[in-house]
């Protein structure tokens, strides 16, 4: 089993900073993805960015220039650090990562709990 725990949501000004964590732990061989979602109230859950390595990383357009993803695979971290937030970034965001447990094992998608983050005046 694999526990996925965000931290550093809250409320923030329009063009302000905020830095999301997540730890993943449990029984885990590798993480292969590790990424972001949110979801607005009323909407569906979407993509925000995800990183398998340096140079594989995927961002919505949206928040391209704005949030940097990072991972640290020896600490099974992802951040992803918020810049020049806008009200439209208010939403839940969900930590989300690909793992797998044991070696020739499957691989299983989870999830962590959710951070809120408000971006208002």
């Amino acid at each position: 089993q694999v526990q996925l725990v965000e931290s550093g949501g809250g409320l923030v000004q329009p063009g302000g900073s905020l830095r999301l964590s997540c730890a993943a732990s449990g029984t885990i061989l590798n993480i292969y993805v590790m990424g972001w979602y949110r979801q607005a109230p009323g909407a569906q859950r979407e993509l925000v960015a995800t990183m398998i390595n340096s140079s594989r990383i995927n961002y919505t357009d949206s928040v391209k220039g704005r949030f940097t993803i990072s991972r640290d695979n020896a600490k099974n971290t992802v951040t992803l650090q918020m810049n020049n937030l806008k009200p439209e970034d208010t939403a839940v965001y969900y930590c989300n990562a690909d793992v797998r447990s044991y070696i020739l094992g499957p691989t299983y998608n989870y999830w962590g709990q959710g951070t809120q983050v408000t971006v208002s005046s």
